[in-house]
């Protein structure tokens, strides 16, 4: 695996300075002040010698050879945007393996957008502002460098505030890389976090996975940014609650008021728009989903100019229907063994027990 990273490494010309682990100990004073930690190891605080503070990853037991960190490295040391975080370095030294960005003060925006009681709120203004930087970081990997990156993992975790609240998409361990020619990529395996995952991950049947895929969790990001709840309620009264989008598209067909805490009109506004735009992000067929670019045209522009998108679905229920009375054996490989239809409620229900 070292050998692999090693060859990966002398074959780049990537701008990241590469720091040896007596540096990453020194940065961080013996690894003093920890700020989180995920499966893929710990997060500390460090501080280099020029003076600005980093955040520092340590990367844990890798899965194949190597090559989290690899696409990491790969994907975000060719790239520099406002809206994406920057990698200043790295390490690999023996099974010792970093990654050096700059720090973000204001942690991830997870904590922003969670129920708990002791969560800081931020205002409808600034979440709008914040879902339009992510839009342009995001739009930037797709369409924006020499190569189109694919993030497979957006989600309020892997969006980072700096002093400003200005966001910047991280964690680029499940990335990929690919030109821009190609429209529909090949994955081995589904990549990504349970209720944020495109579909055609999971349902061959409905397109091919592209960079629709990240569109996809966008909306379901946008949709939590702008109720500023999480869309999965397993504590709603009723099933119709508790996949959120779901219930937030029939308040928006019924012209129901969704309620808010207090708000201005040019917030409603800008709340409502997110939450069309969302919908029209987590359609069921991929080509049914806005570009990211057209996300920040919408998002920009009015809201009388972007219409009501078709209810969404959660499961592909006619499409599975056709192809059962074609191929029920090719179903059941798709569907985890499943041939049965789901209809929302059940689907509701079982994504739940998926995200448990």
């Amino acid at each position: 695996m070292y050998e692999d990273i090693e060859v990966f490494l002398q074959g780049s010309t990537l701008m990241p300075i590469r720091y040896s682990y007596k540096e990453i100990k020194k940065m961080t004073r013996s690894f003093k002040d920890k700020l989180g930690e995920g499966g893929f190891g710990a997060v500390y605080k460090g501080k280099l010698c020029s003076g600005p503070f980093v955040a520092i990853k340590m990367l844990g037991k890798s899965k194949g050879n190597g090559q989290d960190f690899i696409s990491e490295v790969a994907t975000i040391g060719r790239i520099h945007h406002t809206n994406v975080v920057r990698l200043i370095g790295f390490c690999v030294e023996g099974s010792k393996r970093a990654l050096v960005y700059e720090f973000m003060s204001n942690g991830s925006l997870d904590k922003y957008i969670s129920s708990r009681e002791d969560t800081i709120s931020l205002n409808y203004q600034k979440m709008y502002e914040i879902s339009l930087g992510v839009a342009r970081g995001m739009a930037y990997l797709h369409q924006g460098c020499d190569m189109q990156i694919l993030h497979f993992d957006i989600k309020p975790h892997n969006i980072l505030l700096d002093e400003n609240f200005i966001p910047k998409v991280s964690d680029f361990g499940l990335a990929k890389l690919y030109p821009n020619e190609i429209s529909i990529v090949t994955l081995t395996a589904a990549r990504g976090t349970i209720g944020y995952m495109a579909p055609e991950l999971f349902y061959k049947n409905i397109g091919g996975v592209s960079y629709k895929a990240d569109v996809y969790s966008f909306g379901m990001l946008l949709m939590e940014m702008a109720s500023k709840k999480r869309n999965l309620n397993p504590h709603a009264e009723r099933s119709s609650q508790i996949f959120f989008p779901i219930w937030i598209y029939n308040q928006l067909a019924d012209e129901r008021e969704i309620e808010m805490d207090e708000i201005s009109y040019e917030e409603n506004i800008n709340v409502k728009k997110m939450f069309i735009i969302a919908l029209w992000c987590i359609q069921l067929k991929p080509c049914d989903r806005p570009s990211m670019n057209k996300v920040i045209e919408m998002l920009e522009g009015n809201i009388e100019n972007i219409e009501m998108p078709p209810k969404p679905s959660l499961y592909p229920n006619e499409m599975i229907q056709e192809d059962l009375d074609i191929n029920s054996n090719e179903i059941e490989s798709e569907n985890y063994g499943s041939t049965s239809l789901i209809d929302d409620e059940d689907a509701t229900k079982s994504l739940l027990m998926n995200s448990a």
